[in-house]
């Protein structure tokens, strides 16, 4: 997936985590802040990480801000703010 603009899902609200993505040409890079960093900051980094191979992004700028995110949560806004940032015009929105 060829992200084309800056685009951003979730909220700063507890349980959530707001992604901010970007086209970038260095690969993957990553920026996580997080309220439970020394005990999930791996997990979280895997989650994001794995989501985006599974979406094909191979060059991406990712700001994460993790307010205590479960997986599948942290999963669905890396989903949906790369879809946005493709203006793929396919995904459902729910």
């Amino acid at each position: 997936m060829e992200l084309k603009v800056t685009a951003s899902a979730g909220t700063l609200e507890s349980s959530d985590i707001q992604i901010i993505i970007e086209p970038s040409s260095n690969g993957i890079e990553l920026n996580l802040e997080s309220t439970v960093m020394a005990q999930f900051g791996e997990q979280i980094e895997s989650v994001i990480k794995a989501t985006l191979k599974s979406l094909n992004v191979e060059n991406a700028k990712i700001f994460a801000n993790d307010k205590g995110a479960i997986d599948p949560v942290i999963k669905s806004r890396v989903q949906t703010a790369a879809h946005r940032s493709a203006q793929n015009k396919e995904y459902k929105y729910i």
